[in-house]
């Protein structure tokens, strides 16, 4: 069974399973592989995006094992593949070499553009600015990339999925018009469900939450979905439209669940701001650099840390904003 999993750092382990066909024959192992996808910024002491950087400019480390990376791409450009002498080779559809030796089945469009998940926030607390909510939305899915394909969510105390993933804006929008404005505030639930939908499609993903936030109405603990979105992979960006000092709980769990997955929190009361939020994102998107690798061998079932290191000499002046880290899976 081979499991391809996917996101900022995805959750990734092998195990082994014995089968026997037929009695007397010896075991056969059936092994699952996963593929961490792992995606970063590298800023200047000015905050700037540094681009252009080469696979060779990076070392990836997991607890301090280093990696072998497989593909590597920057923005929303074709991933290639990466050879044992570090050049790179356009992957051009076909499956990589070591991937087809493992048997997992990956091709160059499944890693090309960014699978954006928006959940937008229907309930009684986003009354005052709904229509301007979803003008935001909408303009920030307009703007996406071409490569980019987009879902959006709404909630209240239940989760609609008002536009399935889709490449198509049109679709996207017009789920996106059909919202309708609902009652209690149920986010961490939605957020879990949303984040379970985003972890079985493969490539890079990304989940946009845009809150008036509190919530009060949701079973799960935002800690909870925290971890799964950290075990999963996934970023999650926060666009909060609600004052950060008047809500300082919910203010420091949107600050904590970004931070820990990888993605932004911000705080926009106006519309204005939104629209700035949005670009802001869309920016990290189109900036970021894309790498997958098979985990080396690693006895920490716990916590694995992950580390970025560019090894360039103007290292010390770059900084790069990653994922700290996974779980692996546990066995069949």
């Amino acid at each position: 069974m081979i499991r391809l999993a996917a996101g900022i750092a995805c959750i990734c382990a092998w195990h082994a399973q014995p089968a026997l066909a037929q009695e007397g024959q010896r075991p056969v192992f059936r092994v699952k592989v996963d593929m961490v996808v792992l995606s970063f910024t590298v800023t200047d002491n000015k905050g700037r995006y540094v681009n252009g950087l080469k696979p060779k400019d990076f070392k990836i480390t997991e607890d301090g094992i280093g990696q072998k990376v497989a593909t590597f791409a920057e923005g929303n450009r074709p991933p290639v593949q990466v050879l044992e002498d570090g050049s790179v080779k356009p992957l051009a559809g076909a499956v990589s070499e070591e991937a087809a030796a493992k048997g997992v089945d990956l091709r160059s469009d499944a890693l090309v553009g960014t699978n954006v998940f928006v959940l937008f926030d229907t309930s009684n607390y986003m009354y005052r600015g709904f229509v301007y909510a979803s003008d935001a939305i909408a303009d920030f899915v307009r703007g996406l990339d071409r490569a980019d394909s987009v879902a959006v969510y709404t909630y209240s105390r239940n989760l609609s999925r008002a536009a399935s993933l889709t490449r198509d804006r049109g679709d996207a929008i017009m789920g996106l018009r059909k919202a309708v404005a609902g009652d209690d505030s149920a986010l961490y639930n939605a957020l879990l469900l949303t984040l379970r939908d985003a972890a079985k499609v493969p490539g890079r993903k990304v989940v946009i939450v845009f809150s008036n936030g509190p919530d009060n109405a949701s079973m799960v603990a935002p800690d909870d979905v925290r971890a799964v979105a950290e075990d999963e992979g996934i970023p999650i960006y926060v666009i909060s439209t609600n004052d950060v000092n008047k809500d300082s709980i919910s203010s420091g769990v949107f600050k904590r669940i970004s931070q820990r997955t990888g993605g932004k929190a911000y705080f926009a009361k106006t519309w204005q701001r939104q629209v700035e939020a949005f670009e802001s994102i869309r920016e990290d998107l189109g900036n970021s650099y894309t790498v997958t690798y098979y985990p080396q061998a690693n006895v920490n079932e716990g916590f694995r840390k992950i580390n970025v290191e560019i090894l360039s000499d103007a290292a010390k002046k770059y900084r790069v904003r990653a994922r700290p880290g996974y779980r692996p899976r546990g066995g069949f």
